[in-house]
């Protein structure tokens, strides 16, 4: 790393694709054992056994996490040590050593200073923060692997909406599942992800941009997208699908719930969503780490268009939203304690 020099970046031109940075974080852990160490590596390929748990069987799980410069200059990470939580749950789930959500945290906050020089100017976008941990010792049979590979990238990444927010065209997918009861649908898994990759594919072709999934038991419940969770409102009162076991928890999700009922003076409703309480409501929209609030505008339900509030971003979402990026960027107070300074 003696050689580094700071970048010259573009930030204006920015998507959200990988940029190659200063460093990586990298830790290792066997079978049963706890996590501890790990060192910063030069930014690069790495090398693994073709025989490797996580090529074979999957066996690996992720977080998404952003940092990005404050309207007061600093460079801040959002709610890491819920990331940390549910990285503890989901390797936990998928049979790997449980990772310290402290660990965790520590881990990304030394990646990111490491890499301060890639976080965008204020309002030009932000660092994305890729944790992860594979299987990656060789195994033939079916079981837990050996070792596992703790790794924290990153990548400057544009702002999500560069022409406005626009409002989401969805389709209720009835012909596939995102994930099934009792199965790893609440864990950050990658299988879940290579699941949905088809049906998104198919749902773009017809000129969506994402697919609403039903639950796999009674096919009359939404869950989730194939990675945003989903809010309705009506009638005074914000609703969202109860974790059943089969919808990951999101981060954005909880701070939602919580901005609405606790600053808002919004009744919040963790409960089952039918198809018609979404088409009958005054407001969708979906929340994540990447596109924090987003409207939905239509929703085709079999072969049906149903638009909602016109098309546009209703004032229940607009307020939530401006409310949390607003506590995200430190414009507004943040009475929560959920901005965590890197500086």
């Amino acid at each position: 790393m003696s050689n580094y020099s700071k970048p010259t970046i573009d930030w204006d031109s920015l998507g959200f694709n990988v940029t190659e940075t200063k460093s990586m974080f990298r830790a290792t852990c066997d079978l049963g054992g706890k996590w501890s160490g790990g060192e910063l590596i030069p930014y690069g390929d790495i090398q693994l056994s073709p025989f490797a748990g996580v090529l074979n069987y999957g066996q690996g799980v992720f977080e998404g996490v952003k940092a990005f410069r404050s309207s007061k200059g600093n460079v801040v990470l959002f709610r890491p040590e819920m990331n940390g939580k549910r990285m503890a749950f989901s390797t936990k789930r998928i049979c790997m050593p449980e990772m310290n959500p402290a660990f965790f945290v520590d881990a990304v906050t030394k990646t990111v200073k490491d890499n301060i020089d890639y976080v965008p100017p204020f309002g030009k976008g932000s660092l994305y923060i890729r944790p992860v941990v594979w299987g990656t010792a060789p195994i033939l049979g079916v079981s837990p692997t050996s070792e596992y590979t703790f790794m924290v990238m990153v990548s400057p990444v544009g702002p999500y909406f560069k022409n406005g927010i626009k409002p989401l065209n969805l389709k209720v997918n009835t012909d596939y599942h995102r994930a099934a009861p009792k199965g790893i649908g609440n864990a950050k898994a990658i299988g879940n992800y290579s699941a949905s990759l088809f049906p998104l594919m198919e749902a773009k072709k017809e000129g969506f941009d994402e697919n609403i999934y039903l639950d796999a038991k009674e096919e009359k419940f939404v869950e989730e997208l194939g990675s945003a969770n989903m809010f309705i409102y009506k009638d005074g009162c914000l609703k969202t699908p109860a974790l059943n076991g089969s919808i990951l928890g999101g981060i954005t999700r909880q701070s939602v719930c919580q901005v609405a009922s606790d600053l808002l003076g919004i009744t919040v409703e963790k409960t089952e969503l039918t198809v018609d309480d979404l088409l009958s409501a005054d407001e969708v929209f979906c929340t994540g780490t990447a596109v924090v609030i987003t409207p939905v505008g239509k929703i085709s339900y079999q072969g049906k268009m149903t638009e909602i509030n016109q098309n546009k971003m209703g004032p229940i979402a607009q307020k939530i939203r401006e409310t949390l990026v607003g506590i995200q960027r430190e414009e507004l107070d943040d009475p929560f304690g959920w901005v965590v300074s890197v500086e």
